[in-house]
């Protein structure tokens, strides 16, 4: 798929129809996020695939917002592993995983499936519900599957506004 076409048609899918994505779309969006660049190329994402019932049972006591998605990705990253910027109050961890998730769900469209980017959980119960490691930091879950029979992008979806509204040149 063209990539303005990928980027004009993908939305964030609210009903999934339950059926699993195949294995090798879901090694396509993980090669994205693999792909993804990170500051000093430090790579330090953290991608945990949910398919299984147990795993989703717990995606589902952390959120409301799985929308029956098969294939939930927890994207993460290690606290101890990213690049501090100068000046020392920011550094790259939650940029960089940010990144690696929007090549994912970018890549997921481009490969037939739909996502909606999850941020509406506590981090801090995501990590112990899933016993991640205490260095890492949810960043945020990425649904992924199938939408369901007349399901499409919600009405606020192509309100966007005009360039001259977001962007100056100095």
């Amino acid at each position: 798929m063209d990539f303005t076409k990928v980027i004009r048609e993908r939305y964030s899918c609210k009903k999934f129809d339950g059926r699993q994505i195949q294995k090798e779309q879901l090694d396509a969006i993980l090669e994205a996020g693999r792909l993804a660049p990170t500051a000093r190329n430090l790579q330090e994402q953290k991608i945990y695939v949910v398919q299984s019932d147990a795993g989703l049972a717990k995606i589902d006591r952390i959120t409301p917002c799985r929308y029956g998605a098969p294939t939930v990705l927890i994207v993460a990253f290690d606290k101890e592993n990213v690049f501090v910027y100068p000046g020392g109050k920011r550094d790259s961890g939650i940029e960089d995983a940010t990144i690696v998730a929007t090549h994912m769900l970018l890549a997921a469209k481009a490969a037939g499936v739909e996502s909606c980017w999850i941020n509406f959980f506590d981090p801090k119960a995501a990590a112990e519900e899933f016993a991640l490691p205490e260095n890492e930091e949810v960043l945020m879950l990425l649904d992924l599957g199938y939408a369901a029979e007349g399901t499409g992008p919600l009405a606020p979806h192509s309100q966007r506004k005009e360039l001259s509204q977001t962007v100056r040149y100095l």
